[in-house]
């Protein structure tokens, strides 16, 4: 217990001392597959809004691509690098859990066999490029859309229910992350990670 409390207390220390510095992104394990979702507590204060409104944990998700030591996110995004247009971008793990977007994340695994895991990925690899167009008519792509509307082009059906939202700008259906994460199909692989 001691020796626990003396780890947790190094542990606790070095973040002090290394606040602002990169840190290594945190290994997924080995049951990570392609086409699995993984969930990001955002920083910004659209982060926030998004969390306040669906009362859940998580502000964007993506789809886990690549193969373990080089997996990359497929994700609906505003812009989060200079010159990079709103739209479906791939980007490295290390990036999409940079400290600077994210404060936590979690991997959940979709229940689905190995055909249906490569027609989700491919479908929604087919889709960069493409604008986000946050629309409350439930038709725009955002990063819940995208990886359902992936999982459902493969014949799998997440089952999600969207959610009214009234708000001056966002007005409208959307499919929240609190609610693509109720889906039955979903099954956690990581707990709650912090990345500060």
């Amino acid at each position: 217990m001691i020796s626990r409390r003396l780890a947790t207390a190094a542990v606790m220390a070095l973040s002090a001392c290394c606040a602002g510095l990169a840190f290594a992104t945190p290994q997924l394990p080995p049951q990570a597959a392609p086409g699995d979702l993984i969930f990001r507590q955002g920083t910004e204060n659209v982060s926030q809004l998004v969390q306040a409104v669906d009362g859940g944990d998580f502000s964007h998700v993506g789809m886990l691509v690549g193969r373990p030591g080089h997996w990359q996110v497929l994700h609906a995004t505003p812009s989060e690098r200079e010159g990079q247009p709103d739209a479906v971008v791939l980007d490295s793990l290390d990036f999409f859990l940079g400290v600077q977007r994210a404060q936590a994340f979690r991997l959940y695994q979709v229940a689905a066999d190995h055909g249906a895991r490569e027609r989700a990925v491919a479908w929604a690899m087919a889709q960069q490029g493409k604008p986000f167009q946050l629309q409350g008519s439930g038709q725009g792509v955002y990063c819940t859309t995208l990886v359902w509307q992936a999982w459902l082009q493969s014949g799998v059906d997440l089952e999600v229910v969207f959610t009214e939202v009234e708000l001056p700008i966002f007005g409208g259906s959307y499919l929240l992350p609190g609610k693509l994460l109720r889906s039955s199909r979903l099954r956690p692989l990581t707990p709650l990670l912090s990345l500060r």
